[in-house]
C-alpha cells in the first residue's frame, strides 16, 4: 500500500483540543435518532456533511455547509504535510484496551492488483449515495479502516507518538479517541517505505473504497483516499459477532425448526441465553420465552450443502454454519433475501438480541460466535469473501477528527 502525507482539515486548529461536539460515527452506523442528536449537538458537527438532514438536495446542502465552514475558518488546513497517529481506548469485559493506528492518504487501486483485499460484498445503493456526496463536495471525509501485517512491530513504533494529543474526543458510547500530528519527514518516509510492499485488508469501508475506485477512474487526481491503518497483530482488534434477528418468515414454528435442525445439530433447552457463550459449531436460538442451543454433530458438516469452491476456512466460520446449516435450508433465507434485507436484521449486542426475541420484535434471534482476526485473514488472504455481516469491528472510527479535500495543493 502506497501512502502519502497530507495537510488535513481539522476543527478549531490552535483553539480547540476536545472536538467531541463535532465528530460522528461512520454514516452507516447512524440511526435517524442519532442523526438528529448529532445534528443538534453542534452547528459544526461533521454529520452535516456525511448525513445531512436537509429535506431537499442533501448533497448540495452538504456542499454549502462545507464551503461555509472553510470560508469562516471553523475548519482549517494544517500548515504542513502530516500523517496522524490515531488511538482508540475502550473497555471489553472490564479490560481497558488501546488500539493504535495511523491516518494517511492511501493509493486507490483495483482489487485485481492485490494491494487492497476486501472481505465482504457491496451493494449499488450505498455506492451511488457516497459517489453523489463525493462529487458534490469534493471532500474525502470518512476514514477507511484498513488492516496491515506488521509482525516486526515497525509500524507500531511509529503510531505511538509521545506528548499530548493534537486533538481528542469522546464518541457517543464514551470511548476515547486521540489524534497526533506526525510531521517529521524522515519518519513519514520510513513509514511509507514500510507499508509500500504490504497489502491491506478492508475492515470497514468497502462501499466508500469502491466509490473512490470508481471516481478515480474518471478523476485520476483522486487516487489518494483517506485511510486509517492498524496492525493486525496489535492489541485492540476487537471483532464482535453480528447476531441474527429473523423476521417475516412464513409460519415460523420453533418446535418444527428444532426438529428439522436435529438432523445435523444436537439440540438442548437453554435456560440462560444471556450467559450463553457461542462457538463456531455451537450457537443458540431464542424465540419468545424459549431458547435452545444447537451444537453441530460430529461429521454433520460434511453433509451441509456448502456453496461451491468455498474453503475449509470459510465453512468453519460461525456465520457460515448458521446460514448454510440452518437459515438457508430450514427457513429459505437465501442470499437474495439477505441482499434485499427482507428477513434478517443484525445486532452486535447479545443482550439486545435476546430482549428483542423475548419481546416478540422478531421471530427468532440467533446467537453466534464472533469471527476472529485469524479466521478473517485465512479467508481473505485465500481470495474469498466472507458471508454477509461476518464482522462488527469495535469501536468504529470517527469522522471529523481530520478530513481531506480532493484537488487541494500539497
Amino acid at each position: 500500500m502506497r501512502i502519502q502525507p497530507f495537510r488535513g482539515y481539522r476543527y478549531g486548529i490552535g483553539r480547540v483540543t476536545d472536538v467531541s461536539p463535532v465528530v460522528a460515527p461512520p454514516y452507516d452506523q447512524i440511526s435517524p435518532a442519532m442523526q438528529r442528536q448529532l445534528h443538534d449537538m453542534d452547528p459544526h458537527n461533521i454529520v452535516r456533511l456525511t448525513l445531512p438532514l436537509d429535506g431537499g438536495d442533501a448533497y448540495a446542502s452538504a456542499r454549502l455547509v462545507l464551503e461555509r465552514w472553510v470560508s469562516t475558518g471553523a475548519w482549517q488546513r494544517d500548515d504542513a504535510p502530516s500523517v496522524y497517529g490515531y488511538h482508540q481506548t475502550y473497555e471489553v469485559g472490564g479490560t481497558r484496551i488501546t488500539r493504535k493506528g495511523l491516518i494517511a492518504l492511501g493509493d486507490v487501486t483495483e482489487y485485481a492488483r492485490g494491494e487492497v483485499l476486501p472481505h465482504e460484498r457491496t451493494h449499488a445503493g450505498p455506492k451511488r449515495d457516497r459517489l453523489a456526496l463525493l462529487e458534490a463536495t469534493g471532500a474525502d471525509i470518512g476514514l477507511l479502516f484498513m488492516l496491515v501485517g506488521d509482525p516486526e512491530g515497525a509500524l507500531a513504533r511509529v503510531i505511538d507518538p509521545a506528548g499530548p494529543p493534537t486533538a481528542e474526543a469522546r464518541d457517543l458510547k464514551g470511548e476515547h479517541h486521540r489524534l497526533w500530528r506526525i510531521t517529521d519527514a524522515g519518519t513519514i518516509a520510513a513509514t511509507a517505505a514500510h507499508l509500500a510492499p504490504r497489502p491491506v485488508i478492508i475492515a470497514d469501508g468497502h462501499h466508500r473504497y469502491e466509490t473512490a475506485v470508481d471516481y478515480a477512474r474518471r478523476e485520476p487526481a483522486a487516487r489518494a483516499k483517506l485511510m486509517a491503518f492498524f496492525p493486525v497483530e496489535g492489541p485492540g482488534l476487537t471483532i464482535r459477532p453480528n447476531h441474527r434477528l429473523v423476521h417475516d418468515v412464513h409460519v415460523f414454528d420453533l418446535d418444527r425448526f428444532l426438529g428439522s435442525a436435529s438432523d445435523w445439530f444436537e439440540v438442548a433447552a437453554l435456560d440462560d441465553p444471556l450467559g450463553f457463550r457461542p462457538r463456531n459449531d455451537h450457537l443458540a436460538v431464542v424465540a419468545g420465552a424459549r431458547a435452545a442451543s444447537l451444537t453441530l454433530k460430529p461429521g454433520a458438516a460434511a453433509r451441509i450443502a456448502w456453496p461451491r469452491a468455498t474453503s475449509p476456512a470459510w465453512r468453519a466460520l460461525a456465520v457460515s454454519v448458521l446460514h448454510e446449516g440452518l437459515l438457508r435450508p430450514l427457513l429459505d433465507i437465501t442470499d437474495a433475501k439477505l441482499d434485499a434485507k427482507t428477513h434478517v436484521d443484525y445486532t452486535a449486542d447479545q443482550a439486545e438480541a435476546v430482549a428483542l426475541a423475548r419481546a416478540g420484535k422478531c421471530q427468532a434471534a440467533f446467537l453466534i460466535a464472533p469471527t476472529t482476526p485469524a479466521e478473517l485473514q485465512a479467508v481473505v488472504r485465500g481470495g474469498e469473501l466472507m458471508p454477509q455481516k461476518s464482522t462488527h469491528f469495535y469501536p468504529k472510527l470517527l469522522d471529523g477528527l481530520v478530513f481531506h479535500r480532493l484537488g487541494d495543493p500539497a
